[in-house]
């Protein structure tokens, strides 16, 4: 199958290429940032927001897969510009879009039918919402008019190799390079993770699945974690003899220690996977076995 990849290049999208690259014919389109050529796939260099770009993909395509679409009319440059015929668009939104809030402590958890955020929040992560919010919405619009089925995914906090955001690999490097890891007190913030290759298959699983023709799926670990059981695991992964360190929250950033996660139980929204697991076959990773093999990944790097 002929699989045109937006972004791709970058963590989630790396990994699903490294995955697909099997068994399909990928195309990729991006920055270039990262070659990925040695995967075996074809690599056109452009801005995504440039209408030409896409009129150089002169091919049909079975699906298109969207790792970097964040603004609105992303989505409907690619469809409008494309010269060839696509039969499916999955696009990667984020479990972000739900609206927020809920009393402390006894939220449930969000499924699929959890309405958007209403609100407009300020700074770089109120635009992430927003512009996924319109996107999820651009989407459906778009596709409709072509008759193109579509996919969305909403991942939760993803981890695994190639993160180079400061969450886990950070953690990671205290471990390696000085024998460190801080013991972040104080939190009561709950969370949960998605190991990037679980993500990756879930790509793979809505590939030409009719099932998840106009669907949205959440793609999230079975754990809810805090701080505590995140830096027990990467201790538990570690293979070094460490010095634990115990670090207020509050202090933390004055010390260059990032607080990646949510810190207050206020800050705290969680998401129901059943939906994913029912339809898609889905069956996650564990995080003690997830952040085992993150830990050996990154262990080579930062040595």
């Amino acid at each position: 199958m002929k699989i045109l990849v937006i972004g791709g290049s970058y963590f989630f999208g790396r990994v699903f290429v490294m995955q697909a690259a099997w068994e399909h014919d990928i195309t990729v389109v991006n920055r270039g940032t990262y070659s990925m050529e040695e995967f075996g796939v074809r690599q056109i260099k452009g801005d995504r927001r440039d209408a030409s770009v896409w009129k150089t993909c002169g091919e049909d395509y079975d699906a298109i897969v969207d790792f970097c679409a964040y603004e609105k009319e992303d989505i409907a440059i690619v469809l409008r510009n494309l010269p060839g015929k696509t039969g499916q668009y999955i696009f990667i939104s984020t479990v972000d879009v739900y609206e927020r809030g809920g009393e402390a402590g006894k939220r449930a958890k969000k499924d699929e039918t959890t309405p958007f955020e209403q609100r407009t929040f300020s700074g770089e992560a109120g635009a992430y919402i927003a512009g996924k919010i319109a996107l999820e919405k651009e989407l459906a619009k778009e596709c409709a008019k072509r008759n193109i089925n579509y996919t969305v995914l909403r991942p939760a906090i993803l981890y695994g190799p190639f993160n180079y955001a400061p969450r886990e690999s950070a953690y990671i490097r205290m471990i390696v390079q000085g024998g460190v890891l801080p013991r972040i007190t104080g939190t009561t913030g709950r969370f949960q993770f998605l190991y990037v290759k679980d993500a990756a298959e879930a790509v793979l699983k809505c590939l030409f699945n009719q099932t998840a023709c106009g669907q949205a799926y959440n793609l999230c670990g079975d754990e809810v974690l805090t701080y505590d059981s995140f830096l027990e695991g990467l201790k538990e992964a570690a293979d070094v003899e460490l010095r634990e360190l115990p670090v207020p929250y509050g202090q933390a950033g004055a010390q260059g220690i990032p607080l990646p996660f949510p810190v207050t139980e206020e800050e705290t929204e969680l998401y129901s996977n059943e939906k994913s697991k029912r339809e898609l076959g889905m069956d996650y990773t564990g995080f003690p076995e997830g952040m085992a093999k993150t830990y050996r990944a990154f262990k080579g790097v930062f040595m």
